[in-house]
C-alpha cells in the first residue's frame, strides 16, 4: 500500500474522536491517555504496515499485534474497528458493557484481533516474547529452502507503566539473549505514569539499558508518520540477531489540551473535556464518525490485504503437497488434535519401583515429547531438579538452534509464565513451564491470566511439600496448593503415584479449555498397587476415584492425594475391612464429574471421612462435611529431615487412624 501522510494523519485524528467517543458511551470511564496519544503509531500499524488479513484473523501467518498496556483498549477496538476486522460501530458503542466484545481490557477469545488477555502491566510484555519464541521455533519447524510459510513479526505496544514492571524486565531480558529479532516492541514514551510524570519513579536511559540487554533501539516523534514508517519498515526486516525497541516519544493525551502531556491524561481525568475536544479536533458530532476518503483508503488497504493473504494460501497450497507429513502435524497443533488418552499412555513405559512424582512425571513428558513434535518445555534454571527436560527433542532452544524444545528460562519465574502463555496463545506448540511449587508465588499473575484466558499452559511444579526436608519453610508450600485450587479454571492435579502422575501428564497436554497445575514430589513415592497401573493413570481424567475398595460393609472414607495417599492406604488396612480410600489428585476435575459419578465415589450414606494432606485443610471442608476430620496443619514448616517434620506436624497413619475412630 502507497504510504499517504496526509490520509493517515486524518485516519489518526478520527481514531482519536473514536477512542473519546467510545469512553463516553461508557459513561465517561476509561483510559484515554494512550489511545490519544498512540494514534500516529496506530496509522503506521494497523493503518500500513501490519501484515494480517481482517477477513482471517487467525491466518497463522499473520503479523501480531499485542497491546501490552490494555488499559488503553479503545486503541485496539478503535484500530480493529478501522482494519476492517469484526468489531463493528456498534461493539465500539458497548465499550465496557455486559457481555460486549469490547471489554475495559482486552480478553483473548472473545474478540477479533486480541492476541492475548492484557492489563496487569508487563505480561503483554511476555507474552510477545513467547509469540516471538513460536514463531521462531515454526519457522525452523516448518520452513523449507523452497517454502517459507512462516516469516510473521510481533509487535507489542507498551508504555512506561509495562517496562517498569518485574515480568517486562525478565522478558525482554530472555529476548535479547536468546536474539529474537522477529519482536519489535514499540514503547509509548510518554513521561507520565498515573500518579505522577514519570521522572518521580524513573530516571535510566532506556535506550542504553536496552542496548545493553542486547536489543537494537530506534528513538522517534512518535507522532511524525514518515519517522514511524522509517522504523518499522526497517525492523520489518532487519533480522540482525537483535529484537528491535522503537521508542516513539509522544504526548499522552493529545487532542484534549486541558489534559495533554500530564498525568492527568493517562486516566479519566480527560472525559469531562470529551464534546469541546471532538469539536478542537474538527470532527463532527457523529459517534465514531470516519469519513468517506478514510474509508475508501481502508476498503483498499483491507483488498490488498486479503490479496496478501490469498498469495500466501497458494504458498501454503505448494507447501502442502511437497510436505503432507508435515502439514499434517503443523495442522493437527492448530487444532490441538492429539491421540487419544490409551494411545498416549501405551507410549509410556510402566513404573517398576517407587519414585519421585517429579521424577516420573518427567520421564513420561520426556517419553511423549519424543513422539509428539510440538510438545516444548522449560525450566526456570532447574531442570536437574524438576527433572522435566525433554531428552530426545533436539537440544535446547537457542539462536543456533531453533528446533531445540528445551527452553532455559534463567532465574526468571514470572517471564516464564508469561513466555508459556505467549506460545499458547500462538496455538501451536504445546508448552511447559517448571519450578519448584513455592515459586509458583513468583509467576501467580501469569497463571492467573492463563486461567482466565482458557489457554493450555502447562504449570510444572515440584518440591511439593514439607517432605521436602531440610531446605526449611521457606521452601516447602504448606498454603499454595489450597490457594491455587480455588482459582478458576485451573486444574490442579497432585499424583500420589508414579502412575499418576503419567495420567497427570497426559490429562494436561490433553486438556484444551485451560491451563493445568501439577504439584509434583521430591521425595520417592511408592507404587499403590491396588489398582492396576492404567486404572491409576485414568483415575487422574475423574479427579477422584477408588484405590482402595472396602472389603465389607462401607463405614469409613478416607481421601488423600500426593505423597500422602501411601499413608491413607496404609491407614486403611490397620483400620480394617469397612473402610474405602479415594485419591483424589484433582479437586477441579472430580467437580466436574456428573453427580451420579460423584455419588458413587463419595455416598453420601458415609459421613464418617477424614482427609489426610500435608498442609493447610480448607479445601477439604467440601468434601469431608462438618462432621468429618482433616489430618492437616495450619502452621508454616520445620528444617529438618522430611519425615521428622511429617511426624512432628502429626501427619502419620497413627494421626489417620485416631481421627478415623473419632468419628
Amino acid at each position: 500500500m502507497q504510504f499517504d501522510t496526509n490520509t493517515l494523519s486524518t485516519l489518526a485524528t478520527e481514531a482519536r474522536g473514536i477512542a473519546i467517543d467510545g469512553v463516553v458511551a461508557a459513561g465517561y470511564v476509561g483510559h484515554l491517555g494512550m489511545p490519544l496519544g498512540a494514534a500516529e503509531i496506530g496509522a503506521v500499524t494497523y493503518g500500513y504496515g501490519l501484515k494480517v488479513d481482517p477477513a482471517k484473523p487467525r491466518w497463522i501467518n499473520r503479523d501480531r499485534f499485542v497491546l501490552s498496556a490494555g488499559h488503553g483498549s479503545m486503541f485496539l477496538y478503535g484500530w480493529l474497528h478501522l482494519a476492517g476486522f469484526d468489531v463493528t460501530k456498534e461493539d465500539l458503542s458497548k465499550f465496557r458493557h455486559l457481555h460486549s466484545k469490547t471489554p475495559g481490557h482486552p480478553e483473548y477469545g472473545y474478540t477479533d484481533g486480541i492476541e492475548a488477555t492484557t492489563g496487569p502491566l508487563g505480561q503483554g510484555v511476555g507474552n510477545s516474547v513467547g509469540l516471538a519464541v513460536s514463531g521462531k521455533m515454526a519457522e525452523s519447524f516448518f520452513n523449507t529452502e523452497e517454502h517459507a510459510i512462516f516469516d510473521y513479526n510481533v509487535f507489542c505496544l507498551a508504555g512506561d507503566g509495562c517496562l517498569q514492571e518485574g515480568v517486562a524486565r525478565e522478558a525482554v531480558a530472555f529476548a535479547g539473549h536468546q536474539k529474537l529479532d522477529n519482536l519489535i516492541l514499540i514503547y509509548d514514551s510518554n513521561d507520565v505514569t498515573l500518579d505522577a510524570m514519570g521522572e518521580a519513579s524513573q530516571s535510566e536511559n532506556t535506550q542504553h539499558v536496552y542496548e545493553a540487554l542486547g536489543w537494537e533501539v530506534l528513538v522517534v516523534d512518535g507522532h511524525d508518520l514518515d519517522a514511524l514508517k522509517a522504523a518499522i519498515d526497517y525492523a520489518r526486516v532487519a533480522k540482525n540477531g537483535k529484537p528491535k525497541l522503537i521508542e516513539a516519544k509522544t504526548e499522552i493525551g493529545r487532542g484534549i489540551p486541558e489534559v495533554a502531556g500530564t498525568s492527568g491524561a493517562h486516566g479519566e481525568g480527560g472525559a469531562k473535556f470529551a464534546e469541546a475536544s471532538i469539536n478542537a479536533l474538527g470532527l463532527p458530532g457523529d459517534p465514531f464518525y470516519v469519513s468517506e476518503e478514510s474509508k475508501a483508503y481502508l476498503d483498499s488497504l483491507k483488498a490488498e490485504r486479503a490479496s496478501a493473504s490469498a498469495a500466501w494460501d497458494a504458498l501454503y497450497a505448494d507447501w502442502k503437497a511437497a510436505n503432507a507429513e508435515l502439514a499434517q502435524t503443523l495442522e493437527d497443533g492448530y487444532a490441538n488434535k492429539l491421540p487419544s488418552f490409551d494411545e498416549l499412555s501405551a507410549l509410556v513405559s510402566a513404573n517398576e519401583k517407587a519414585a519421585a512424582t517429579r521424577a516420573s512425571a518427567g520421564a513420561a513428558l520426556s517419553a511423549l515429547a519424543a513422539k509428539l513434535p510440538l510438545v516444548v518445555s522449560g525450566s526456570a534454571d532447574l531442570h536437574g531438579s524438576t527433572k522435566n527436560y525433554l531428552k530426545e527433542a533436539d537440544g535446547d532452544f537457542m539462536p543456533d538452534n531453533r528446533k531445540g524444545r528445551n527452553i532455559l528460562f534463567g532465574i526468571r519465574e514470572h517471564a516464564m509464565g508469561a513466555i508459556v502463555n505467549g506460545i499458547a496463545y500462538e496455538g501451536l506448540f504445546y508448552a511447559s513451564g517448571a519450578t519448584f511449587f513455592t515459586f509458583s508465588d513468583y509467576m501467580r499473575p501469569s497463571v492467573r491470566l492463563s486461567a482466565l484466558s482458557h489457554i493450555n499452559s502447562l504449570w510444572y511444579w515440584t518440591h511439593d511439600s514439607v517432605g521436602v526436608g531440610v531446605d526449611g519453610p521457606t521452601h516447602q508450600p504448606v498454603e499454595t496448593m489450597a490457594s491455587l485450587r480455588v482459582m478458576p479454571q485451573l486444574s490442579m492435579i497432585k499424583p500420589g503415584d508414579p502412575e499418576e502422575s503419567v495420567g497427570a501428564i497426559i490429562a494436561g497436554l490433553l486438556r484444551t479449555d485451560g491451563p493445568t497445575g501439577l504439584s509434583l514430589s521430591r521425595q520417592n513415592l511408592p507404587l499403590i498397587e491396588t489398582v492396576p497401573a492404567e486404572e491409576r493413570r485414568k483415575g487422574v481424567l475423574k479427579g477422584g476415584y477408588i484405590i482402595k475398595k472396602e472389603a465389607g460393609e462401607l463405614t469409613h472414607i478416607i481421601i488423600s492425594c500426593g505423597s500422602e495417599l501411601s499413608l491413607a492406604v496404609e491407614a486403611a488396612e490397620a483400620l480394617g475391612d469397612g473402610v474405602r480410600v479415594v485419591s483424589m489428585p484433582s479437586t477441579f476435575l472430580f467437580d466436574q464429574q456428573d453427580a451420579a459419578y460423584q455419588e458413587s465415589i463419595l455416598p453420601a450414606s458415609c459421613t464418617k471421612r477424614v482427609a489426610v494432606e500435608a498442609g493447610v485443610p480448607d479445601s477439604w471442608y467440601k468434601y469431608v462435611g462438618f462432621a468429618g476430620k482433616i489430618v492437616g496443619f495450619t502452621r508454616f514448616g520445620l528444617s529438618a529431615p522430611g519425615d521428622q517434620i511429617l511426624n512432628e506436624l502429626g501427619i502419620t497413619k497413627d494421626a489417620v487412624i485416631e481421627a478415623a475412630k473419632s468419628l
